[in-house]
């Protein structure tokens, strides 16, 4: 098997933004991969927090979805601006946002994570963390699967099936990469 590159200051990789469902893997691939790429790793979720000093549930419960994505799409805003190489974790729904998008497709290179939909529901369970989700996950995640799908199909300049160890979905990633010609 062949090693695969490491990023380097000879060689720095472009941003990266892992895209997907709730459930998808975004944030522990997005560190196995920055870790793999010599990249720091920013999670949008933890970007929310750290600004806001709370929780994403917290802000949900007390201020609304729509206090969350103002505040999701000054993380983003923020990651995308960071300078250097970086992998980015973003929020599910932040795609939703046109402007967001837009920025995504303009800063790197987009990956969409996919999995099944029984898969991210399993993965979600009881939702009991996920507010978004309310007293019937399997349905609220059923919705916003047939909503956001082909919003990522059509964002992503790369799609990986989080399919299998974190470590082979790592491997596929930096493939892909290396496949569009993205440093790495």
């Amino acid at each position: 098997m062949r090693s695969l590159p490491v990023c380097n200051e000879d060689h720095p990789p472009a941003r990266v933004f892992l895209v997907g469902m709730m459930g998808a893997g975004k944030s522990t691939i997005g560190r196995r991969l920055a870790r793999r790429l010599g990249c720091p790793h920013l999670d949008s979720d933890l970007q929310v927090e750290v600004a806001t000093g709370r929780s994403v549930p917290e802000i949900l419960r007390t201020d609304g979805e729509a206090a969350f994505r103002a505040a999701e799409k000054e993380a983003l805003r923020a990651a995308v601006a960071t300078a250097g190489p970086v992998v980015v974790s973003v929020a599910g729904g932040a795609v939703l946002d046109p402007d967001n998008r837009d920025r995504l497709a303009a800063a790197g290179t987009v990956i969409w994570l996919r999995s099944p939909l029984s898969e991210l529901t399993r993965r979600v369970g009881d939702g009991h963390t996920r507010p978004l989700l309310g007293d019937d996950p399997a349905a609220a995640m059923a919705r916003l699967y047939e909503a956001r799908r082909p919003v990522y199909e059509a964002l992503a300049h790369v799609a990986i099936d989080n399919d299998g160890p974190p470590e082979r979905v790592v491997d596929r990633i930096v493939a892909a990469l290396e496949a569009r010609g993205v440093p790495c």
